[in-house]
């Protein structure tokens, strides 16, 4: 039986295309792309794992924040991206919220991303500014019941400001001015310099700045009171039963990236969220490690878009 040389060739790739990228790569420097500003969870992520994937590729890893609306102006950039595992995106659980906040996010989450890994979580923080001179959440909400206080959030959409949206308006029934900022690190400086009062975030950005005194905690969105700030009382204990929700940071690449490339990259990040080391400077800044397959990623995926969708309907938010 003669094959022509052609059909020699494509039958070989198909068997051993997919382990030489998976080989090879990555050959040249990655890019993390975040989509906020410096000092967010998502920042605090991604430049922990581009120093550490940048020692097992023997690659430079370059954190590259691209803020804008919500997180989408780095997601588009990203999703329109070659796939070839070179341009990765970091983001948090509000690309699951965007899905169904803008109907123009500039991409399409389910057919133009590919899920990797989901690195960590962390539960939301609320904390004051020393203008506010509140220790606890309740005095907090009753000082704010003039009507004349704000607080700010990471951005329209994400997990800490639909939680903060909830707690005020829904449960504590208190009017306090939403301002989205680019990222949690900016709307920790709005409480800090005063532009603000409050402040709604992912609980590593804030950790140290509690701990130094410069910001009050107030309350933490988990069931239980966090390692990181062991004093800071949870909002269930707030006065505030049931009260639970987190921001997750996970992993993106474009769709049509080498599936081989993709299962490489989780490996990789699998592999170090399995060492003592790492887990024990997650767990300094308040995550929790995750971990898992791409696939399961994809699953629960699906299902914080689901979730998050009935919430944006149920509260009404409207992207800004």
């Amino acid at each position: 039986m003669n094959f022509k040389p052609c059909v020699v060739m494509c039958v070989l790739a198909a068997f051993i295309g997919s382990p030489v990228v998976a080989q090879s790569f990555p050959d040249k420097p990655v890019r993390f792309i975040v989509p906020y500003a410096p000092g967010g969870p998502t920042d605090i992520i991604a430049r922990m794992f581009s120093e550490k994937l940048s020692a097992i590729w023997k690659q430079p890893v370059v954190v590259e924040n691209r803020a804008g609306a919500s997180g989408n102006v780095g997601s588009a950039q990203v999703a329109k991206s070659a796939p070839d595992g070179y341009t990765i995106l970091i983001n948090t659980s509000s690309v699951a919220v965007n899905a169904s906040l803008y109907t123009t996010a500039g991409y399409n989450l389910d057919k133009d991303l590919v899920a990797v890994a989901n690195v960590a979580n962390s539960p939301n923080i609320i904390v004051a500014g020393a203008s506010l001179q509140a220790k606890q959440l309740p005095d907090a909400l009753e000082a704010a019941k003039s009507g004349k206080m704000s607080y700010g959030s990471p951005g329209t959409g994400t997990t800490p400001h639909l939680s903060a949206e909830y707690l005020f308006k829904v449960l504590a029934k208190t009017p306090i001015l939403h301002v989205p900022y680019k990222g949690a690190g900016p709307a920790l400086n709005g409480a800090l310099t005063g532009e603000i009062q409050f402040a709604s975030v992912a609980m590593p950005a804030a950790v140290a700045l509690v701990k130094g005194g410069k910001l009050q905690g107030l309350a933490v969105t988990s069931v239980k009171r966090t390692g990181a700030l062991p004093d800071v009382p949870t909002v269930a204990e707030s006065g505030f039963a049931g009260f639970e929700d987190y921001t997750w940071v996970g992993v993106f690449v474009p769709t049509g990236t080498p599936k081989a490339v993709v299962t490489r990259i989780n490996a990789d990040i699998e592999t170090l969220l399995q060492q003592p080391a790492v887990r024990d400077q997650l767990a300094a800044v308040g995550f929790d490690p995750v971990g898992g397959s791409p696939e399961s990623f994809a699953r629960y995926i699906k299902q914080e878009i689901a979730k998050w969708a009935t919430v944006v309907r149920e509260t009404g938010i409207k992207a800004e």
